[in-house]
């Protein structure tokens, strides 16, 4: 029986917020096409780190580290393939 511990809720609740944070920016790209003020560096740069965050996670087996990162990756990398897109 794996119990979450005190460090695991913690990281699993500032996972969610971080996380669920980027869902309003992708879906508000996906929405209007506009990515006129999205920055490629800055995108680029975040989904390559959350990319590393993930392999840290990984590494280490935590699953907050490992869940989050995997949907931030899959939002992050949208949106910057939506830049890539639309320009």
């Amino acid at each position: 029986m794996n119990i979450m511990t005190d460090p695991d809720i913690l990281g699993s609740l500032a996972a969610t917020l971080t996380t669920s944070a980027f869902i309003p920016q992708t879906w508000q790209v996906w929405r209007t096409r506009h990515t006129a003020d999205i920055s490629l560096g800055m995108y680029t740069l975040f989904t390559l780190g959350v990319a590393l965050w993930l392999a840290y996670g990984l590494e280490l087996a935590s699953w907050p580290i490992i869940i989050a990162n995997s949907i931030t990756l899959i939002l992050a990398g949208a949106v910057l393939i939506m830049k890539l897109k639309f320009g």
